[in-house]
């Protein structure tokens, strides 16, 4: 018979498995019940560029595969995205029996406004920023030049793209769990303020295109984020003492 600690470390693996095997069927019920959508969700996604470009041009897709698995792709994306709550779930359902009841009472919170936040930096992305970016790109294309962009360049530019500002957003909930798990103060992340800035910019340089607009889209975002953060921090960073003296361990599942 296997010791208990080898027995433990078995029935975690396990439930592990269960969890992910959760997490990617949702994602598939998702992108099944998306896919006799996929020409209607690449689309929606393309309609940004497709209005800035010149009256009656259309997208190019340069590979034999690519009409078909363009929007496959954007259909898997978008079906992550919809699943992304449940999967998040499954990963909080694995952890939370290690965890205390205080960590337990934050966590929850933490995992609701990452997912929002989340949504809200795509959505910014969609509506905002590719409404400004399109056309002022194909704006100074010069009168020799077809602007016409390959459909699997352009999904590899807006995946990027989406990612970047969903984590940009997420900014505020790290800085509040930086406070709050004692890792840093306001004080600090306040004198931090003009390095921050100067981060801020480096980031969207390397995340974006190389103009101007796009970049400032991003670092002025991110600054503003930074300033939540600290408010955010200031009023809910510190850590109640009351009760966590008598937790002496992880709360019973």
């Amino acid at each position: 018979m296997a010791p208990p600690e080898e027995q433990g470390f078995l029935s975690h693996l396990i439930e592990l498995r269960q969890r992910l095997v959760r997490a990617a069927a949702a994602i598939l019920i998702v992108f099944a019940a998306l896919t006799p959508f996929m020409r209607e969700i690449f689309d929606l996604m393309s309609r940004p560029m497709i209005e800035a470009l010149p009256q009656g041009t259309k997208l190019l897709a340069t590979g034999v595969i690519a009409p078909f698995m363009v929007p496959l792709k954007v259909t898997l994306f978008s079906a992550l995205l919809i699943a992304l709550p449940y999967v998040l779930y499954q990963v909080w359902a694995f952890v939370a029996p290690g965890l205390y009841q205080h960590e337990k009472r934050l966590a929850v919170p933490v995992i609701v406004s990452s997912v929002l936040m989340f949504f809200g930096g795509v959505a910014y992305c969609y509506f905002v920023v590719f409404r400004v970016i399109f056309p002022f790109m194909t704006r100074f294309a010069p009168q020799s030049v077809s602007v016409s962009p390959d459909i699997d360049a352009y999904f590899n530019f807006v995946l990027r793209m989406f990612v970047a500002f969903g984590v940009t957003f997420e900014v505020p909930i790290a800085v509040l769990l930086l406070v709050r798990m004692g890792m840093t103060s306001v004080a600090r992340l306040r004198q931090a303020r003009p390095y921050a800035i100067v981060g801020a910019f480096v980031v969207a340089a390397i995340l974006t295109p190389p103009d101007v607009t796009s970049q400032l889209l991003l670092a002025l975002p991110l600054c503003l984020l930074f300033e939540l953060g600290l408010v955010l921090a200031a009023l809910f960073g510190t850590r109640r003492a009351q009760g966590r003296e008598s937790e002496s361990g992880p709360a019973a599942s």
